[in-house]
């Protein structure tokens, strides 16, 4: 890398800022501090625009994780991306990408909270699309329109803000609960985190957003936008009814169960990792929504360090796959790549809750937390299913990449000589392993005593064991007439689409509005209006032209018959 290079530059600053975050997030948590800077952008005839800043040790937290996080994803992209003209271009996409999110984690306002919000959705537009192909279209458009609708519901926060005073939520935490004009304000805000968090019914952009480079999906899907709208809901979770919570309760369980069934259907790389990131938002979302805002927050962190890591890991491998993501095509690759089998396994481990690695502290907390609470059979079943189903994928993945045969005909010399993607893998290899446990004990410096039934305490192993071993056998089940998948097709199909959402969230809502369109076009445009529009006019004008053409032609007799007549009206005027 040269050392004045874009790309080392930035890794420099963002890595540099992270740090300092991070210690100035210590030091906050430590003396419980809150800051809230004021800034009076311009003041006109007693009338200001003031910005606002909300510091704490969340926001300084977030804003250390992010930074680190894309410091090093930049850093593998200067390897990831190199032969691309454009690579300026995209650094600048994403550093752009960065300073959005820091706008949304640090504003108490809602204004500036859009800011942010719109920012992400639009840079994100721009990165899906950036491979400039007719899917990579199609997928930027599909998240594109699938985030407007939260965009929409935050601009009717901000209107229907304007009858309390202020755009800044953080002084109406206590009494949005207290009428239904202001527990409206909740909702909005909750439909919001939910399209932006692909929460069901708009689940389908997220494993679509895949079109994107590898490095803007381990940033995208790790620490950045799919996680704004968990944070948002964080920053807004004192406030929600008990009615709310439930809803949300329920439809982040079905996400989390839903995208566990789809990732053990699914063959692409990525979107495996797409699919298990949106499970881990839905455990996110439920968890808040049983009122454990700081276990959600920590999770979060947690999440978005293994997540990158496995992102980063699976685009080495498809580099060293000469751009192949289909996970029947690979196999053998502990051999072949044992440094980067090596981080794929770990995070892998530490995605299926592997004790004393990142993954561990939270999601094992979170089901204990689970079981300790007032929670019904169903909602019981969705946690513990659904961790199940993430120890399931975890190692059809490993089974089909790392064991068993190399599936390609054609033998690649898969070597990992990308040392800035290693540097890159390595540090955040590091905080996978370190992480968790640094996290765990700053944010939860009094350990939680959690006294359970021991078949309780168990049944998070039995539930990960069982799910490892099943997986296990999915994965080394042989093709041939005797697979089950073929006799009950329907059904795997429905699984494996994630409840068919990708075709009503396209074919769904666009075949009527196209029907209506071609009807309209058929019977209207090219039918009684064009009978009575263009071609009438034309036919009725070219008969009369003709007429009229007929009544001009050169004729005596015509002519004679003209001017009699108009002799005899001039002298009839003249005797008037």
């Amino acid at each position: 890398m040269k050392f004045m290079s874009i790309c080392f530059i930035s890794f420099f600053f963002l890595f540099f800022f992270s740090l300092v975050l991070f210690g100035m997030g210590f030091y906050f948590i430590m003396n419980d501090l809150i800051y809230f800077i004021e800034w009076e952008v311009v003041t006109m005839n007693s009338s200001s625009i003031v910005m606002t800043f909300l510091f704490d040790w969340m926001s300084l937290t977030f804003m250390s994780f992010v930074f680190f996080i894309s410091s090093l994803v930049i850093l593998y992209s200067d390897d990831y991306m190199h032969g691309d003209y454009n690579i300026n271009r995209f650094i600048y996409l994403v550093l752009l990408f960065v300073m959005s999110m820091m706008f949304l984690i640090i504003s108490p306002n809602m204004i500036s909270i859009l800011l942010g919000w719109d920012g992400l959705g639009l840079i994100s537009y721009c990165l899906v699309i950036y491979y400039q192909n007719v899917k990579s279209y199609n997928a930027g458009m599909l998240t594109a329109l699938s985030n407007r609708i939260g965009d929409v519901a935050l601009l009717m926060v901000i209107a229907w803000m304007l009858n309390f005073g202020s755009w800044n939520y953080i002084y109406y935490l206590e009494c949005l609960k207290s009428s239904i004009e202001m527990e409206l304000i909740t909702y909005l805000v909750v439909l919001a985190g939910m399209t932006k968090s692909a929460q069901i019914p708009f689940s389908s952009w997220l494993p679509a957003a895949m079109a994107a480079p590898t490095p803007v999906s381990a940033l995208v899907h790790s620490s950045t936008l799919v996680t704004a709208g968990v944070y948002l809901l964080i920053r807004f979770s004192s406030s929600f009814s008990s009615l709310l919570n439930l809803m949300l309760l329920l439809i982040s369980g079905l996400t989390m169960f839903m995208a566990g069934l789809g990732a053990n259907f699914e063959y692409d790389l990525k979107k495996i990792i797409a699919l298990s990131t949106l499970s881990q938002l839905g455990l996110m979302m439920s968890i808040l929504s049983m009122g454990f805002a700081g276990l959600a927050f920590f999770h979060l962190l947690t999440h978005a360090l293994f997540k990158a890591l496995l992102f980063m890991c699976a685009g080495v491998v498809i580099h060293s796959m000469k751009d192949s993501q289909d996970i029947r095509f690979m196999g053998n690759l502990s051999f072949q790549m044992p440094l980067t089998s090596s981080c794929l396994m770990i995070s892998n481990f530490a995605l299926c809750g592997m004790p004393f690695l990142a993954g561990f502290y939270s999601s094992d907390l979170i089901l204990e937390m689970v079981s300790l609470n007032y929670m019904n059979i169903f909602g019981f079943f969705l946690f513990y299913f659904s961790t199940g189903l993430t120890v399931c994928y975890s190692f059809r993945l490993f089974y089909y990449t790392l064991c068993g045969d190399f599936n390609l005909t054609t033998f690649y010399n898969m070597g990992e000589e990308n040392k800035n993607m290693i540097f890159g893998m390595m540090g955040l290899l590091v905080m996978v392993i370190l992480g968790g446990s640094i996290m765990s004990w700053i944010i939860f410096p009094t350990p939680s005593f959690i006294c359970l039934p021991l078949y309780l305490k168990l049944l998070v192993i039995m539930v990960s064991f069982s799910g490892g071993w099943f997986g296990y056998e999915l994965a080394k089940s042989g093709l041939g007439k005797s697979l089950i998948s073929l006799s009950v097709n329907n059904m795997v199909m429905f699984l494996g689409s994630m409840w068919y959402m990708p075709y009503l969230s396209t074919y769904g809502m666009i075949f009527q509005p196209l029907n209506l369109g071609y009807n309209s076009l058929k019977s209207f445009d090219s039918g009684w209006n064009e009978y009575f529009g263009g071609q009438g006019m034309y036919l009725m004008f070219m008969g009369l032209s003709s007429i009229n053409q007929w009544w001009q032609f050169n004729n005596l007799k015509l002519f004679l018959m003209f001017f009699v007549m108009w002799f005899i009206v001039i002298m009839f005027m003249l005797i008037m």
